[in-house]
């Protein structure tokens, strides 16, 4: 009997601990470029900053960098063959800010040549 509390608040404390590595007490962002382009100097604001990503080619996810706040859409700016393309939200009234936890935010490009038109994001909690 003894053997079986033993081996029983183990596997608690186990469980537990693993439950805490996953959670995260930060907002941490990286960026996914699903498009067929490859993204150089990229800009994301999540309304806290200016945060450098710098290049990423098609098909290739950057690390982590961690945020103040965030919401499920942010100010973008990159280039793609030397033009500039950006995701410009008008504001965050009546948005939820990101609980602490790791996201990707994919930014997918589309063949159009508008600035404002060509990009496209959505966010996925990792």
């Amino acid at each position: 009997m003894k053997s079986f509390l033993a081996l029983l608040t183990v596997m608690t404390i186990v469980f537990n601990c693993s439950d805490d590595i996953n959670k995260s007490s930060e907002i941490n962002i990286r960026l996914s470029n699903i498009s067929d382009f490859n993204f150089q100097n990229i800009i994301v604001n999540t309304s806290t900053g200016n945060v450098s990503f710098e290049n990423i080619d098609s098909g290739q996810i950057t690390d982590y960098k961690t945020f103040e706040t965030a919401y499920r859409y942010a100010f973008v700016e990159l280039e793609i063959d030397g033009e500039t393309y950006t995701i410009q939200p008008i504001d965050y009234v009546g948005e939820t800010p990101l609980e602490n936890a790791n996201y990707t935010y994919q930014i997918n490009a589309n063949d159009s040549q508008e600035q404002y038109g060509r990009l496209a994001l959505s966010i996925i909690k990792d």
